[in-house]
């Protein structure tokens, strides 16, 4: 692509970036090692489906995990999820201009040194997540907090259709495996002979703690993901995985029509 629309706009960088020299009170700050390259992983098989491993360092892992907790949402054992629409907490607006950030100075090949101009940068409409959802105002406008305790975990799900293209979840603490399955392989398998049924794909991928997935397109719209805890369902290349508690943050965008 030669196109200057083929290029992150010097405006967009600006916005994003250019007003946070000054980020002493912020919780995560977008401008901290400038020069850091975030490597990004697609999912084979899943198509718009981004894993970021090393999105937030430790430090930034307790940062934002001490924000959560001064908002007050955990003080009982029973709380374990919170919700918000509309203007999010400054940690929030904090993390979606670093998940802002991750994309633009990106390199999909870790074997690849080159370094990468964010104002040259080209777009990859097949990468993280495209120039359109990417730039968009706000990013985000909706997001849940959780606290899963050792074996607790979410169902099978595809995001609601009142939100918009273009899914974030953070991970923290424990690590844990997030399974995908497409959302039409149970109308298959019904229509499917009786000895056809072991055909269920689940694929698998592990979520280290301070992990970043984007799910856009067919990763958001027509798979399925889950997160099962139960004995015996948490396993990674032949290993168990030692759970924790397990604290994420997901950011969605409410489309217009379900505002208000």
């Amino acid at each position: 692509m030669e196109d200057d629309d083929a290029h992150f706009p010097q405006r967009a960088i600006e916005c994003a970036f250019g007003d946070l020299s000054d980020s002493s009170g912020d919780v995560l700050s977008p401008t901290t090692e400038e020069d850091r390259l975030y490597i990004w992983e697609s999912v084979e098989g899943i198509d718009g489906l981004w894993l970021c491993r090393e999105f937030l360092s430790d430090k930034d892992q307790n940062l934002l995990l001490s924000a959560i907790l001064r908002e007050g949402w955990f003080t009982e054992s029973s709380h374990n999820q919170a919700m918000r629409f509309g203007d999010l907490p400054s940690w929030a607006t904090d993390l979606s201009r670093l998940i802002q950030k991750a994309v633009c100075f990106s390199e999909k090949d870790p074997d690849n040194d080159l370094e990468l101009d964010c104002e040259e940068q080209q777009i990859d409409e097949s990468g993280p997540l495209p120039f359109n959802l990417l730039w968009r105002e706000p990013l985000f406008d909706q997001l849940i907090t959780n606290v899963y305790q050792p074996g607790e975990g979410i169902c099978a799900h595809v995001d609601l259709m009142r939100f918009e293209d273009g899914i974030a979840i953070v991970s923290m603490e424990s690590e844990c495996v997030m399974h995908f399955s497409r959302a039409d392989q149970e109308t298959h398998l019904h229509e499917a002979e009786a000895g056809e049924e072991g055909s269920l794909v689940r694929i698998p991928v592990l979520l280290n703690p301070g992990s970043l997935v984007l799910m856009h397109g067919e990763a958001r719209y027509s798979w399925k993901h889950e997160i099962n805890r139960k004995a015996g369902f948490q396993t990674w290349k032949g290993r168990e995985i030692v759970q924790k508690r397990r604290t994420s943050v997901t950011l969605r965008k409410l489309c217009l029509h379900s505002e208000g």
